[in-house]
């Protein structure tokens, strides 16, 4: 029993999933308390799927390379937030109507245009990860991003507070609310590609909400949202990684699983909103 719990760490490509898993993980948690915060999951999961066209272009016009994935996403992601942003400002659609239709579109030429590349046989990691697949260059940039990424939330936390919760008032205190709300995008733009090897574009959105939302059914505490769902992140997605080698199942979905399951928890037992709770005080003041 001991060398079968031991024998994931005896691995190197194992031992750099779950660095790289942790990583991401404490990320994905902290960001994903602005996601909640915001109120804006579907908007996050419309850039998230925007990913995989943005693989196939970089494909076509430079190859298969980790930088020209990278940038290839980061540029379809940019452009079709910002692009639902000039369609909402230029028509009657809302921006989510906007960004469904940009979003859809693009992902079925994502799909069309790889399989026409002959790479569909990758696809699937791109779409649900390949967290196996990582080599030590991918670990580097994973920090790299995970780095910057909690190092501007953090210098830029109290100001961003303040445009989520009242733009007005932080725009009459001087805080350059516009440009607040594009660096947030970036930032969540970066962090969604940083997981892509991970969980994949289809399952990213899982990762950047749910531990957040989880911290969230816990506790009416706003700072805890942020290092809670940080901490609940790198954590569960770690021991997913290892789950899924014990248990012979794909690490990506093991990982949104694991979170998913946290949350069922939280959602039935939590002591203040759980369900059972409140099912429990509703019959009592009956």
């Amino acid at each position: 029993m001991i060398d079968w719990l031991l024998e994931p760490f005896q691995h190197p490509f194992n031992q750099r999933a779950v660095i790289a898993a942790l990583l991401i993980g404490l990320t994905n948690g902290y960001a994903s308390a602005f996601v909640v915060l915001r109120k804006s999951a579907l908007k996050v999961g419309s850039l998230s799927h925007a990913l995989l066209p943005g693989i196939a272009l970089a494909i076509l016009v430079a190859g298969l390379h980790d930088w020209s994935v990278f940038l290839g996403s980061l540029f379809a992601a940019l452009l079709i937030g910002l692009g639902s942003l000039a369609v909402s400002r230029g028509s009657r659609l809302d921006q989510d109507s906007a960004l469904a239709i940009l979003y859809t579109a693009a992902f079925s030429g994502g799909i069309i245009l790889l399989r026409r590349l002959g790479v569909a046989q990758a696809m699937e990691a791109w779409l649900f990860g390949n967290i196996m697949g990582l080599h030590n260059s991918d670990l580097w940039t994973n920090f790299w991003i995970s780095f910057a990424a909690l190092g501007i939330l953090t210098a830029l936390h109290r100001p961003l507070l303040m445009t989520l919760f009242d733009s007005e008032v932080a725009t009459s205190l001087g805080v350059p609310v516009r440009a607040l709300n594009y660096l947030l995008l970036a930032v969540l733009i970066m962090v969604l590609i940083s997981s892509l090897q991970a969980v994949g574009c289809m399952l990213a959105l899982g990762l950047l909400v749910t531990p957040a939302a989880t911290i969230y059914l816990l506790t009416d505490s706003t700072n805890a949202l942020f290092w809670g769902g940080s901490l609940l992140g790198g954590f569960a997605s770690a021991i997913a990684v290892l789950a899924g080698w014990w248990l012979n199942i794909e690490q990506g979905p093991a990982i949104v699983l694991m979170l998913g399951l946290l949350f069922l928890i939280a959602f039935l037992f939590g002591p203040k909103y759980g369900l059972l709770r409140r099912f429990t005080v509703g019959r009592k003041s009956c």
